[in-house]
């Protein structure tokens, strides 16, 4: 058994400094009372209330939550059905083509991903807007999410499947009444991923968004050019504190579905004894 030398404790408090502190000066400065963010001049809470003033960065906010919640759906639907068909249908015609075109945005760079979409958008004359920001989004994170589910589905016993099938079920029945609640975490687990991939992407909303479809990534980014603002700082602070809230939550109900699936192993291991 390797100890746990004073080496390593540095290294790894020099890692998590380096990650982390300058979240932590960001968070500190949007607290400032100055407008320039280099010096410090006071605690002050007036640039959320700016912020809150700022139609530019609050339209944005609301353009990219609902391109997340859309391409993210889509994601994870396609990459379901992705991942079903990968596992389940065994060795078909084209297969290789297939798990190949699924998983190129995973090692494609979103360069080309964002330029080949915006071709692609010209190419069939669709004007770009919201709805090419949701397709783009949702056909690069629709590969994290067939792999996530399908990693899901390798483990799966389908002999429950085939017990429900010979009660009497459908398959359409079989799948959305046993198969999908069982598999359930890996697809919020799916979704969350592909939330958050279509939450920080910048490149490819570059490419593909079109007049009143600017993202908040792209907001920020066409402001920090000119020079950062405790605004920015603010909505970041903002987007931090919702990302925390957001693990916080999750961590929770982990912990609590854990427990309870102890406890009723516990009550079939007592029935049975």
């Amino acid at each position: 058994m390797k100890r746990f030398t004073w080496f390593n404790a540095t290294s790894i408090a020099l890692g998590f400094a380096f990650l982390y502190i300058p979240i932590l000066l960001l968070v500190i400065y949007s607290f400032n009372e100055s407008k320039l963010v280099t010096v410090w001049g006071g605690w002050s809470t007036k640039w959320y209330g700016e912020l809150l003033q700022n139609e530019g960065i609050l339209n944005a906010a609301w353009v990219t939550l609902r391109v997340a919640v859309v391409s993210s759906t889509l994601a994870v639907i396609l990459g379901t059905l992705a991942a079903i068909v990968l596992v389940r249908m065994g060795r078909f015609p084209g297969r290789t083509l297939f798990s190949g075109l699924i998983f190129a945005p995973l090692v494609m760079p979103e360069v080309i991903t964002g330029l080949s979409m915006l071709l692609l958008f010209v190419a069939i004359g669709l004007d770009r807007g919201f709805w090419t920001v949701v397709i783009a989004h949702a056909t690069f994170s629709m590969c994290f999410a067939a792999v996530v589910v399908q990693a899901r589905l390798y483990d799966f016993d389908k002999s429950v499947e085939e017990a429900a099938m010979d009660l009497g079920a459908t398959p359409v029945q079989t799948f959305l009444q046993v198969t999908l609640p069982i598999i359930a975490p890996s697809v919020i687990s799916a979704w969350l991923l592909a939330f958050t991939l279509s939450l920080d992407d910048l490149v490819i909303a570059s490419f593909a968004t079109g007049p009143g479809a600017t993202t908040l990534p792209m907001k920020i980014y066409s402001q920090v050019r000119l020079g950062v603002t405790p605004e920015i700082n603010a909505v970041s602070t903002i987007m931090i504190g919702l990302v925390t809230l957001g693990v916080l939550v999750a961590s929770y109900s982990t912990k609590r579905a854990s427990q309870r699936q102890e406890r009723e192993l516990k009550a079939v291991d007592a029935g049975a004894k």
